[in-house]
């Protein structure tokens, strides 16, 4: 039977290949006890669900007006420069296909 029919020689009665060093012998690994079925999980009620909603929205930090003002003149910003950037850069590349196109023509 071939190797990939599920036939696993052992290392030992392998024949050796010249010139490769013998493989260290395999440890066993160890046996990890069956974990014990999980408990049900406890059924939460339509209200108790949305009594857990308000109580997890009124945790939240809401930002000022003057943050969120400032965090959007940063993003315009950004967008700005990497406008910028992408513009320069297709235009260096469209310059030098366009010296490659003229060397070839």
């Amino acid at each position: 039977m071939a190797k990939d029919q599920g036939v696993n020689i052992p290392t030992a009665t392998r024949p050796r290949r010249p010139g490769r060093a013998t493989p260290a012998p395999a440890k066993a690994a160890p046996v990890a006890a069956a974990a014990p079925p999980a408990p049900p999980k406890k059924r939460t009620s339509p209200a108790q669900f949305f009594r857990e909603v308000r109580q997890e929205a009124r945790r939240i930090t809401w930002p000022s007006w003057k943050e969120t003002w400032i965090t959007s003149v940063m993003v315009g910003i950004m967008v700005l420069i990497t406008a910028v950037f992408f513009l320069v850069v297709d235009w260096a590349l469209g310059m030098g296909v366009q010296q490659l196109l003229k060397l070839a023509g």
